[in-house]
């Protein structure tokens, strides 16, 4: 398997390309994942001044016969973007590499052993039940609710999950692009003009649209619209 350096509107030195094959270990990739069959690195650099700290960018697509990995990152420079990108993949093939390890059912914990190697682990009692629940089932009776197909104890919004990224500010078209690669309907980045929180979103065909939130302290208690769908 052959390492393919290409440059997008930008040359890429001999000296660089050297430094992707030292790089990128092809043993320790194919390690990880035994079926390479093609691992394809990009540069192309940002000529708009006020993104020097992040003007070239460097992606990286490893392609087997798995699904398709992608890494990129942005620097001041090619070489530390590809520090960062390279730290990127080898950090999701380890993960692609443990899930295939998991499923084959090699490491595996009992569900006895669980509460002895992680911390902090519910323990169950006799009927099923975590032994903070019963306990709580003691003390007082808790109201529970249907909200669809979904049982809800207590009162308040379900929320059923919840994330949160660090991420650097970025310009619209950066944003399209990152929402293009992962696959997804609509992204969220600070925008690096307003430094405020925004979004984009698919539209109708080939459309996008756009939402800029502006900190408003003396905005009133209801809403305006903001937290609204995406659609229209």
């Amino acid at each position: 398997m052959d390492i393919v350096v290409k440059g997008r509107k930008t040359e890429v030195p001999e000296r660089f390309r050297k430094h992707v094959a030292e790089k990128l270990k092809l043993e320790k990739i194919q390690k990880l994942d035994g079926k390479v069959m093609s691992l394809d690195v990009e540069v192309s650099k940002e000529h708009n001044p006020r993104q020097a700290d992040r003007s070239d960018r460097v992606e990286i697509t490893l392609r087997s016969r798995g699904p398709v990995i992608r890494a990129e990152a942005s620097a001041a420079d090619p070489y530390a973007a590809l520090d960062l990108a390279t730290g990127k993949l080898e950090a999701r093939l380890r993960k692609e590499h443990d899930k295939r390890y998991n499923r084959r059912g090699n490491g595996r914990l009992s569900a006895a052993e669980v509460p002895d190697v992680v911390p902090g682990v519910a323990r169950l009692n006799a009927n099923g039940a975590t032994v903070a629940e019963e306990t709580a089932a003691a003390a007082t009776t808790i109201t529970t609710t249907m909200a669809g197909s979904l049982e809800v104890q207590g009162e308040g919004p379900l929320v059923v999950r919840e994330k949160t990224h660090a991420a650097a500010p970025m310009t619209l078209d950066q944003a399209l692009y990152e929402m293009e690669l992962v696959g997804h309907d609509f992204y969220l980045f600070v925008d690096s003009d307003t430094k405020e929180p925004s979004v984009v979103y698919r539209r109708h065909a080939y459309d996008y649209g756009v939402i800029h939130l502006r900190t408003d302290p003396f905005a009133g208690s209801e809403g305006s619209g903001a937290g609204g769908a995406l659609g229209g």
